[in-house]
This record gives structure tokens, C-alpha cells and sequence, in this order.
């Protein structure tokens, strides 16, 4: 197991820096004048360009300019604006936030997509299963914005149970809502997933081994069957986590939230190349290590699988 985690984070390094150098490039070759805007009304003074020019390495090639910006990144500078805010200071008081809200649309997704799915996979065709089949279909053919807007005016507006905008630092309670609008899309692939996971290995040998066993219904279904038909809804709620943490930008909108979303949107409108490219890593480190973690847990469900 050593050996292979080893192998795993050797594996990584090419990754990270093949991501991150594509993302370097496509955020800061972007063609246009980085200092548009940025003087008011009026174009910049050429003293000042220059001096912004020096500063971000923009006369550089690109390669030299990825490999100084990995250089502050490794020491802990994360990069500054182009007005001299520190982006790593923006993405420490954002990040938890958005953690919070894809953790808890993870934890919502896992919850109900897994119980409808086995549900439905244990009985088959029946009310239940066109039941899930036509709620999935309805949440997958819905945009996330849909949900959070509609969930926002029926229990904000009209019903008055939740409160339009979250606070400024909100708890998990205050979450629940947002993490439902961002968590229904991939709730609803859970549910197929798991579903189809349990249809097909509810026949499968070890299950009938098990029944002819006398082992309770119980044992089988929660130790046999749902550890090995869990593996690849775990593959999918692993990655997910990175995916729903860059996909907040909507639902951050609609609810007010100060998180990661917020960050990457202003700062694509404002042109703040560092901020851009800033959270972007931070995403990718995400799901680098969550595939990392998939792939150990698979072990822990399935005991034919071993890393020798």
C-alpha cells in the first residue's frame, strides 16, 4: 500500500504541472490590454504600464512567466491584484465558504441519490423505480440556476421559511437550501448510478452465496452487496466535490454567498488574471487528492482489490 501511494503522488506531479501550466496559459494569453479599464476613464499613463509590466514578469515568454509565478506559489505567495490586494488572502476568507456549500451538497446528493437508487435497484420496476425515473429525468433536464431560483422565490419569497441571502459567514444551516440547488443535478446521477449498480450485481454470484448462506437480508444487501455496487458511486461523488466547488458560481449568485464563485466571477470581469489562475489551482490540487483518496478507498469496499 505504500509502495502504491508513493507511486500515486509521483504520478500527480506531471498532472499538476500539466494542468496548471494549460491553465497559466489559457488565463493570462488571453488576447486583449490587461490594463484596460483599470485607470478609469482614461488610458493608462505609460509609466504606470510599465511598471505593472515589470511587476507581473508580462514581458517575459510564457514559460518564464509560469515557472517565476510557481515559484511564489511554492513559498506561499499566491499573487496580488492588480490594485495590490493579496489573492491569497481572498481565497482563504472565501474558501471555506465554498467548501461548507459543496460539502454539504455532497453530503445531500450521497444521502437521498444513494437511498433512491438502492431502493429502486432492490425492487425493480414497479411505482418507486417511475417514481425516481421521472424525477431524475425532471432535476438532469433542469439548469442548477432553475432550481436555486425556484427553491430561493418558493421557501424565500413566498413561504418565508429560508432567508433570501445568506449571512456574510454562514453555517451549515444556512447551506442546506444552496446545497440542495447545487447538489440536484448530480443527486440525480447518483440515483441512476446506484440504481443500475444494484440491479446488476443483486444476481451476481457472491449475492446468491450469501443468501444460500442463510445470511440475514440485512448483511447481505448493507456488507455484500452495497460494498462492491458503491464503487463507482464513490468514483463519482470523489470528483464531484472539485466539480461542485468550480461549478458555485450561479448558485453563490443567486443566494448571496461570498465564496469562490463570487471570487472568479469579479475577478473575470475585472480582468485579475492572478485571482483567476489562483483559485483555479486550488481546484485542481482538490481533485487531485480526492482521485488520490477514491482510489485508496477502493480497497476498504472491495477486498479482491490490492495495491501490491
Amino acid at each position: 500500500m505504500t509502495r502504491y501511494i508513493l507511486r500515486r503522488l509521483l504520478q500527480l506531479i506531471p498532472v499538476f504541472f500539466g494542468t496548471t501550466f494549460l491553465i497559466y496559459v489559457l488565463v493570462w494569453a488571453v488576447p486583449g490590454d490587461p490594463f484596460a479599464g483599470k485607470c478609469g476613464q482614461r488610458a493608462c499613463p505609460p509609466e504606470y504600464v510599465a511598471m505593472m509590466t515589470q511587476k507581473f514578469h508580462l514581458d517575459d515568454n510564457i514559460f518564464v512567466q509560469y515557472f517565476k509565478y510557481l515559484g511564489s506559489l511554492f513559498t506561499g505567495d499566491w499573487g496580488e491584484t492588480f490594485n495590490g490586494n493579496s489573492v491569497g488572502e481572498m481565497i482563504g476568507n472565501s474558501y471555506p465558504i465554498t467548501l461548507r456549500l459543496a460539502l454539504v451538497a455532497v453530503a445531500i446528493e450521497a444521502i437521498i441519490g444513494l437511498t433512491a437508487g438502492v431502493l429502486t435497484g432492490l425492487r425493480g420496476k414497479g411505482f418507486l423505480d417511475n417514481l425516481v425515473l421521472v424525477s431524475t429525468t425532471f432535476l438532469i433536464s433542469l439548469p442548477v440556476f432553475v432550481t436555486a431560483i425556484v427553491l430561493q422565490l418558493v421557501l424565500g419569497t413566498e413561504l418565508g421559511i429560508i432567508d433570501v441571502s445568506v449571512s456574510d459567514d454562514p453555517g451549515v444551516g444556512e447551506l442546506i437550501v444552496p446545497g440542495i440547488a447545487l447538489g440536484s443535478l448530480s443527486m440525480a446521477y447518483v440515483a441512476r448510478l446506484s440504481r443500475t449498480s444494484i440491479a446488476e450485481n443483486r444476481h451476481a454470484d457472491y449475492v446468491r452465496t450469501a443468501i444460500a448462506k442463510g445470511q440475514p437480508r440485512s448483511r447481505v444487501v448493507g456488507v455484500h452487496l452495497l460494498r462492491n455496487s458503491v464503487i463507482p458511486v464513490l468514483t463519482f461523488l470523489g470528483t464531484d466535490l472539485g466539480t461542485l466547488m468550480g461549478g458555485a458560481i450561479v448558485t453563490e449568485g443567486v443566494f448571496n454567498i461570498n465564496g469562490l464563485g463570487g471570487l472568479v466571477f469579479r475577478g473575470i470581469q475585472n480582468r485579475e488574471s492572478a485571482t483567476v489562475t489562483g483559485v483555479v489551482v486550488l481546484l485542481v490540487l482538490v481533485y487531485l487528492m480526492m482521485s488520490l483518496i477514491v482510489d485508496l478507498l477502493y480497497a476498504v469496499l472491495d477486498p479482491r482489490i490490492r495495491y501490491d
